[in-house]
């Protein structure tokens, strides 16, 4: 791979290995370009507490850790701070308040909850209401719209179980609106080595007649992830078997 936009951190909760750790592991597998996307926090209004994601007070030591080795590997790797994060509007102009001082280089759109997670319903389970899938295809519309996002991981997350006629509407919805603003679907290789239900291929079927353009993320949570060029290759060959045409680099980021 030339480049990696989606890597986490420790900081998260359910991710293993220093700062450092993925950045050397990027350049021993000869990544250019590593792109850390965390998952970002939220200021909640109750008070919850996360645990799939840093907390606030965990921003400034991100930042300083990954400025830090942007210098230090400067001649060896690209390396941009960015976050994962959600479209929940009533959250939003609290995170942006949180974030507003740091150097942020990008944000991509991992639509994992549609409400504050404390409240909310988790995309990756069984979902039967179609409610709840058009609130997703919704959400994640008016995200991109807002223009913080450079791109949707894991676009599949949704794991709708009802009727099939409704999911291929919203998802054609979804995947045309994506193609009309040139924003690709990420085939994600941490869902493709095992015990997750995407990559899914009714969801790129859709994507591969609609005719969107995609991006391989490896949604490291290791960094080994960053090595497995076995995994990565799957993913190249899930982009042939869909004939979509893949995008390595993001514009626009320097």
């Amino acid at each position: 791979m030339l480049a990696n936009y989606h890597t986490h951190t420790e900081r998260c909760g359910h991710a293993m290995g220093s700062d450092r750790d993925f950045v050397e592991h990027a350049i021993e597998s000869g990544i250019k370009v590593l792109g850390f996307s965390d998952h970002c926090p939220w200021v909640f209004d109750d008070e919850y507490v996360s645990g799939i994601r840093m907390t606030p007070d965990e921003v400034e030591g991100y930042f300083r850790s990954l400025t830090d080795l942007k210098r230090e590997y400067a001649d060896d790797i690209r390396i941009y701070i960015g976050f994962e994060a959600e479209y929940i509007p009533q959250l939003i102009e609290a995170q942006d308040r949180l974030l507003a001082e740091y150097p942020l280089d990008y944000m991509i759109m991992g639509q994992h909850f549609n409400d504050p997670e404390s409240l909310g319903v988790y995309m990756g389970a069984p979902v039967y209401d179609e409610s709840i899938l058009i609130q997703y295809t919704d959400r994640i519309i008016e995200g991109m719209e807002s223009g913080r996002y450079r791109y949707l991981a894991h676009p599949d997350l949704i794991r709708f179980m009802g009727d099939e006629k409704a999911y291929e509407s919203q998802m054609t919805r979804l995947c045309t609106y994506l193609k009309s603003r040139d924003i690709p679907v990420e085939i994600n290789l941490l869902g493709m080595s095992g015990g997750r239900h995407y990559p899914s291929d009714r969801f790129f079927s859709i994507a591969q007649n609609v005719g969107n353009k995609a991006i391989i993320g490896c949604d490291a949570h290791l960094p080994e992830s960053l090595c497995d060029d076995h995994i990565i290759e799957r993913g190249r060959r899930f982009a042939e078997k869909y004939g979509l045409e893949v995008v390595e680099t993001l514009d626009g980021l320097d």
